[in-house]
């Protein structure tokens, strides 16, 4: 629907033009012909032919609201986060951690071959001039980029309104709006924090990630590999890409994301929990190559306190080997699967 030429064929006979498709079709940019849904109904209504018709769209919040009111109840909706791990080794067999941060996932960068800085520099200007002026109205747009560059440079902290109104001049309300943009059109997502039945004093406000690294590195002016092994926001980067990557498994197999972090008020913290029925997997990320005993004290304190709830801890670092301590194990998800961390528990045994 993005071409005019299919758009106006489309919006001047809609039967007709549904008619010249009998099995279906994927209609992409469906917001830009909402009209067009009411017809769909009453062909899948008609046919209960599941899988008939697919529905994409760029401006996620449109996409949304145009499907939940005319096609609600007849629908299955994805999220369809940049590029996984899964897909990216079908463009290059070994990749280093670093290097995909720096580069992104989404799809044009690897299918065309683009240079990252040429592509965020237009995905920032087109994102900011058509989905932000779409969404809310904001007078001062080179304010907003700099807030974007603000909360790059906040990746894997404890979400702040005040102190992030007071380093760009906006009030604590403006700041909680430009967030609530910011997820509706996927840019940046929340970490909850986990404290179900925990009788401690723990932290109750969520963490911002992005949902493509490249996009932090942009902002925040990391151009190559090695820039970002020595950047002092390392860690942080290298946390949102492991978090995002298992956030696309869960996307990827239609599973509702169920991510959290812990930390209490004495500073004791796990990175991720994922919990699934009633287990509960703790996870640290290390973006050092070598490990050592303390990255498992987090997850051991977190064990101690849900008891028989707690599944098998994981750290993922930046290392090469994978070994298994206390059942805890250590691996590299470049190397090793995280597939069975997203996929749901069958039965009720305990494990990874």
């Amino acid at each position: 629907m993005e071409n005019p030429d299919v758009r106006t064929a489309a919006e001047t006979d809609p039967r007709g033009f549904l008619k010249n498709i009998p099995h279906g079709a994927i209609l992409d940019e469906i917001q830009r012909l909402p009209v067009l849904l009411s017809y769909i109904q009453g062909i899948v209504d008609e046919k209960q032919k599941p899988g008939m018709f697919i529905l994409t769209g760029s401006h996620q919040p449109d996409v949304h609201q145009a499907v939940s009111q005319t096609l609600a109840g007849r629908t299955a909706l994805l999220t369809l986060l940049p590029f996984s791990l899964t897909e990216l080794f079908s463009y290059k067999k070994k990749w280093d951690a670093f290097e995909i941060m720096v580069k992104g996932s989404f799809p044009r960068l690897h299918q065309e071959g683009l240079s990252p800085g040429r592509f965020y520099n237009g995905y920032v200007q087109t994102y900011v001039e058509r989905d932000v002026r779409t969404l809310i109205n904001v007078k001062d747009l080179n304010l907003f980029q700099q807030f974007l560059g603000l909360l790059a440079g906040r990746i894997g902290q404890i979400v702040n309104y005040t102190s992030l109104g007071n380093d760009i001049g906006l009030s604590g309300t403006s700041v909680k709006n430009w967030i609530s943009v910011l997820k509706a059109s996927f840019v940046i997502f929340e970490l909850q924090p986990f404290f179900e039945n925990i009788n401690k004093r723990v932290v109750k406000s969520p963490k911002i990630y992005f949902t493509d690294t490249g996009l932090v590195s942009h902002l925040l002016g990391i151009e190559t590999s090695n820039q970002a092994k020595r950047d002092p926001l390392r860690g942080g980067l290298y946390e949102n890409f492991v978090i995002l990557e298992i956030l696309k498994s869960q996307y990827n197999l239609g599973i509702r994301p169920q991510l959290f972090f812990y930390r209490d008020t004495h500073g004791n913290e796990v990175d991720l929990v994922i919990k699934k029925q009633r287990q509960l997997i703790p996870i640290e990320i290390k973006s050092g190559a070598t490990f050592t005993k303390d990255f498992l004290k987090g997850i051991e304190q977190f064990r101690n306190l849900v008891k028989n709830r707690c599944g098998n801890g994981y750290v993922l670092y930046n290392g090469d080997d994978g070994f298994q301590v206390n059942n805890i194990f250590i691996q590299n998800i470049l190397i090793h699967s995280i597939a069975t961390l997203s996929a749901p528990y069958v039965g009720t045994t305990q494990g990874g």
